[in-house]
């Protein structure tokens, strides 16, 4: 290695890095030194740089001086907890998760309890004096490890997890006791023996070191490169890995794992949004295996922690002065932070909080233009069911029947209603895979993915449909945070409908079948699902821009409200006169309604095509001057009316 790497650092202890350190040490790194700089609880830590997982990827091998590095940081931090990296009596265990400059959630991989072995799962259940939790703990480090660092199919431990489920005729995990749990890493270690050849590896610090390599690898997995792809991020920026001292929300009731919005991410609205889980761990949450509670249920479990975490977001928002997305974890009562981020949200929410931000003086005015972009103005045009033809009655009654047959149109019956994630109004045919997604959707086929719950692998399937539909997980599962990232409509936590994904089905209240290749209507922003084609109306925002609304209405939506404050600072500020491209009246008076100041490109061909193209091929193929010339008679008069049109359509709004 050239001696310039020898002088680099490419670890950072939590207390050393900032906000501002994104490039170096990745969103998650930067934002768990701030954190801890702020004085919150965060889990002790460190963090290995984006320039070691770039060495690692370029050279096939990590930086030479990381190792004695990342071994200087461990001992210090079990030194400051008082116990050693997978000590037999006591054991520290960490996590090794990812975390880029730009957020990828989902994409790349994580992995928890990192230090138990067949050893100090004893000691662990005597600190806790819990076996039930250290046999919990155990079989989730083999069943992360093996899928993300062994490549193992991780089918085979949800198999496993559900044969074990079905023998003690358990609904949930939960509800296996420490007999079950030890029998089953057991069943996950001959797992791990029969697919890589290798017993799982006992010594903590290998379990770390090749947890490392596997977040390392996985900034180059096929799916974190379609994600990148899809969201316009460079490929050369590499992931910083975080290695945090473990806090356990699996130690019971008195225990879980939640994920917080300052605002709500589809609205933008102020509250309390989120969702918490007792008795788990972080990944639960985001993976949607069991549905949650509403983060304000934690107030009646748990009233001293909630207090504690409203203060602590008041304090983020106002600190990154941005909607935050946080991830916590109560350990017996104890709140700890375990991330905090700018969190993604819909483009309804964007124009919202930039303007509520302006009016608690948090940012100003040319702050709030860069909140938003013109993707996001585009996707305010997204239409949305209309309630008269729905009666608003997709509220989950659902109907009677078998299968349904594709019902369209006026036959539109309500399934139920789940969880609105991302909004718009979307139709297509049911599908229950991403593989058939992107079949159907090459074929010219608008589909609706349908799943329990969606996983990064389906990443190829949520790009190729018209909306994402789940039975399982919230508003910060990975279906509606990757949904609001694309802009795609996505509902969620759709509990009374039975995905069947194997025989390719779903089954509402009362007994109506959705096969797949059936008609359903989605809308993500009030959560109803219908099968058969539900009609649309416009978006208010169009209906704005068209003049046939008023942001000054004293019943105008909020949205128009915000679209409308957005746009006259836009105004305001902007030094560049903007013209639209038009071809024909309708469209430069449309073009003058959204706010051009004229047409800056006529193209006059584009006047001759429709019914008028026979007078074209007439001209062409005229034999004589005299059919020529009756031909250019005939096409002269419609080409004069549409340049009068177009001239008096601008000059109704203002002279060019």
């Amino acid at each position: 290695m050239p001696e310039q790497e020898d002088r680099q650092k490419f670890v950072y202890d939590f207390t050393e890095g900032n906000k501002d350190l994104k490039d170096l040490l990745g969103g998650k790194g930067a934002n768990l030194a701030e954190m801890t700089n702020l004085g919150l609880p965060v889990p002790p830590g460190f963090t290995i740089t984006t320039e070691a997982c770039k060495v690692y990827l370029d050279s096939g091998s990590e930086p030479a001086a990381l190792c004695d590095e990342v071994s200087a940081h461990l001992d210090a931090l079990e030194r400051r907890m008082g116990k050693r990296l997978g000590q037999a009596d006591d054991p520290l265990l960490v996590s090794v998760r990812s975390g880029a400059k730009f957020s990828m959630p989902g994409m790349m991989d994580t992995v928890l309890n990192i230090g138990l072995s067949d050893e100090s799962v004893a000691g662990l259940a005597a600190q806790a004096d819990d076996w039930r939790f250290a046999w919990d703990s155990y079989r989730r480090l083999i069943q992360m490890f093996g899928k993300t660092v062994l490549d193992v199919d991780g089918d085979l431990f949800e198999s496993a997890l559900e044969d074990a489920k079905h023998a003690k005729g358990a609904a949930t995990d939960v509800d296996l006791d420490a007999a079950d749990l030890e029998q089953l890493v057991t069943r996950f270690k001959e797992i791990v023996a029969k697919e890589t050849g290798r017993d799982f590896p006992q010594d903590p610090r290998e379990q770390m070191d090749l947890a490392v390599r596997a977040v390392f690898d996985s900034w180059n997995t096929e799916r974190a490169k379609l994600y990148r792809r899809q969201e316009r991020i460079p490929g050369d920026l590499g992931t910083a890995v975080n290695i945090c001292s473990m806090v356990f929300g699996n130690l019971g009731p008195d225990s879980g794992t939640g994920v917080a919005f300052t605002r709500d991410p589809a609205s933008g609205q102020q509250g309390v949004y989120g969702d918490y889980l007792q008795n788990a761990q972080g990944e639960d949450v985001v993976a949607g295996i069991r549905n949650t509670v509403p983060l304000a249920d934690l107030e009646s479990l748990d009233k001293p922690s909630y207090d504690q975490l409203m203060q602590i977001m008041e304090t983020l928002e106002t600190h990154y002065k941005d909607l935050c997305d946080i991830e916590f974890t109560i350990e017996r009562g104890k709140l700890w932070m375990l991330q905090t981020r700018v969190g993604k949200r819909t483009a309804g929410a964007a124009f919202r909080i930039a303007t509520q931000l302006v009016d608690q003086g948090l940012i100003d005015e040319a702050e709030a233009l860069q909140r938003v972009n013109g993707a996001q103005l585009a996707q305010l045009m997204f239409p949305r069911f209309d309630d008269a033809a729905t009666g608003g009655a997709a509220t989950g009654s659902g109907t009677t029947g078998g299968g349904a047959g594709g019902a369209g149109g006026k036959g539109a019956k309500p399934l139920g209603r789940g969880i609105a994630a991302s909004p718009g109004a979307a139709v297509g045919k049911a599908v229950f895979d991403s593989y058939t997604a992107v079949k159907w959707s090459r074929s010219g086929e608008k589909v609706i993915l349908i799943r329990r719950e969606t996983n990064p692998d389906d990443l190829n399937g949520m790009i190729a449909a018209e909306a994402i539909l789940t039975s399982r997980g919230g508003k910060t599962s990975h279906a509606a945070v990757v949904a609001r990232g694309m802009g795609k409509t996505c509902v969620c936590g759709a509990e009374e409908l039975e995905v069947d994904t194997k025989r390719r089905r779903m089954t509402a209240p009362g007994g109506t079948v959705v096969e797949e290749g059936d008609t359903v209507s989605i809308d993500g922003s009030s959560g109803k699902i219908c099968l058969g084609e539900v009609p649309v109306v416009p978006s208010p925002v169009v209906e704005y821009f068209e003049g046939r609304t008023h942001a000054g209405a004293d019943d105008a939506d909020d949205l128009v409200k915000a679209v409308h404050r957005i746009m006259a600072y836009a105004d305001r500020m902007r030094r560049l006169r903007v013209r639209a491209n038009a071809d024909n009246a309708e469209d430069a008076s449309r073009a003058r309604r959204f706010g051009a100041q004229g047409i800056g490109l006529c193209r006059t061909e584009h006047m001759f095509l429709g019914e008028r193209r026979e007078l074209v091929e007439r001209l062409i193929l005229a034999d004589t001057e005299d059919e020529r010339e009756e031909a250019l008679g005939a096409l002269l008069p419609l080409q004069k009316a549409d340049f009068i049109e177009l001239f008096e359509s601008c000059l109704l709004y203002t002279s060019l």
